[in-house]
């Protein structure tokens, strides 16, 4: 009872409209989210010739300082890991197109923390964020809600590649080739378990998004029992039970922790690399302060984030901290906000996303059992969630809307939050200047330097 009374006083629980049972299940729910990551950097990560083993120890690590940095600085229910996107740049165009070395990559990346942590300190980052007008972030949000919804799709294999870029997967064909006992069924009970999940919401049921991914596990593992569900790691279906035949172990750190090479440091390709690194988190990071803030209506009436500075040291510390210990760029994640949606509202839920990836580490075999066709309902189901809030863009003003539009279409569409906030930048800038609105809709001097940077960016990048 005293620990309920102390946390409901220190993350102040009452005051945000929530309680400790919400918190902790949301928590579990951003969690179950964002699991896949111990599983796919590692796999990432030693393309470069990093050990897997580590990189799964660092990654872990990284997400649990980085989410607990978070809690204790701002408050807020977002939870920090290496980012998807960022690992790829790392390890195939770094280390591989420009043949650095992945510990020079890591001296990038521990570079860029620090750059990050001046510019949070001075308040520049929460200066661009709150320069963004609120049309452009309800658009944005939008868009990462499309966003991670393809992203959901596309892990659970019912969108592919088809002869016009995507299309749905081809269920007659695989029965042909044998393959839908494999991608298949993982691809059907992915369906399945959007409409339970939304069937769970829809009945309003607490923790329904955590139910819906635990339904859909669960019947992954009744069918690989049954010989219905046969894995196939040549076609990306894994199986879904848990393996504990190695036992329980935490592999070793020392093969990266602290392997950072700093020889290139005063080279130009080297601050390349850094701008690089530093351009795609920043914009990716705003995208995801922005977006899921705006889903948990913790924007203030100016359509600002009270406390941004905290999250943003945060965020930037966590960068060099992974770097340390020996993972890519750890960042914001956009999955924090299935947690919102599923009523986290303060730091309890980030910290119970710390404690789960500490736990992890001693119980991998389990986390690492839950396939990517499970998770795939949460994200398609918040990112509806997310895309709802464009009814509040007034549709009528063209300069509003128009930009907006365009922010939350580019997202899916090139694959990049970075990108879509790029288009609804210039877009913004560009047609109010044409229609003579800078002045009326008091677009700043900072808003303009962010669209003249972002046109650079495509002419010399």
């Amino acid at each position: 009872m005293v620990v309920m009374e102390f946390l409901k006083t220190f993350f102040k629980l009452e005051e945000n409209h929530t309680n400790v049972k919400k918190e902790l299940i949301a928590g579990l729910t951003t969690f179950m989210t964002m699991a896949y990551i111990l599983a796919v950097n590692p796999g990432i990560l030693s393309a470069s010739g990093m050990d897997a083993g580590a990189v799964f120890t660092a990654t872990a690590l990284g997400a649990v300082i980085g989410t607990l940095l978070m809690a204790f600085a701002s408050n807020y229910p977002f939870a920090l890991a290496p980012g998807m996107g960022l690992n790829a740049f790392f390890a195939y165009t770094v280390c591989g197109v420009m043949g650095y070395s992945w510990k020079v990559a890591l001296a990038a990346v521990f570079v860029e923390g620090l750059i990050f942590i001046v510019l949070s300190l001075t308040k520049i980052r929460e200066a661009l964020f709150n320069c963004i007008p609120t049309s452009l972030k309800l658009g944005i949000t939008g868009g990462i809600g499309l966003f991670i919804a393809f992203i959901g799709l596309q892990n659970a294999k019912v969108v592919v590649d088809g002869p016009c870029l995507v299309s749905i997967y081809n269920f007659r064909a695989a029965l042909a080739d044998g393959s839908f006992h494999s991608v298949g069924i993982g691809a059907f009970l992915a369906l399945v378990g959007i409409l339970v999940t939304a069937a769970l919401l829809a009945k309003k049921v607490p923790g329904g998004i955590l139910i819906g991914i635990l339904i859909t596990w669960l019947l992954g593992m009744v069918c690989e029992l049954t010989g219905f569900y046969v894995p196939n790691p040549k076609l990306g279906a894994f199986s879904v039970m848990p393996n504990f035949s190695n036992g329980i172990s935490i592999p070793s750190l020392a093969p990266t922790f602290m392997q950072m090479d700093f020889s290139m440091l005063a080279s130009f390709n080297f601050i390349t690399v850094v701008v690089a690194f530093m351009f795609v988190d920043l914009f990716d990071t705003l995208g995801t302060l922005i977006g899921v803030a705006s889903k948990a209506e913790m924007l203030d009436e100016n359509g600002r984030l009270p406390k941004i500075e905290g999250a943003l040291l945060a965020d930037s510390t966590a960068t060099a901290v992974g770097a340390c210990l020996g993972t890519s760029t750890v960042t914001t994640f956009v999955e924090s906000s299935a947690g919102v949606a599923a009523g986290g509202r303060t730091g309890l839920t980030a910290v119970t996303v710390a404690a789960l990836f500490f736990l992890s580490l001693f119980f991998a075999p389990i986390f690492l059992a839950i396939p990517a066709f499970a998770t795939a309902p949460a994200l398609v189901v918040v990112g509806f969630m997310m895309l709802s809030g464009i009814v509040k863009i007034d549709w009528n003003d063209y300069t509003e809307a128009i930009p907006a539009f365009i922010a939350t279409i580019a997202m899916p569409f090139m694959y990049s939050i970075s990108e879509g906030i790029s288009m609804g930048v210039i877009s913004y800038v560009v047609l109010n200047l044409l229609t003579g609105n800078l002045r009326e809709k008091k677009v700043n001097l900072l808003m303009c330097s962010l669209a003249v940077i972002f046109i650079l960016k495509y002419i010399y990048m």
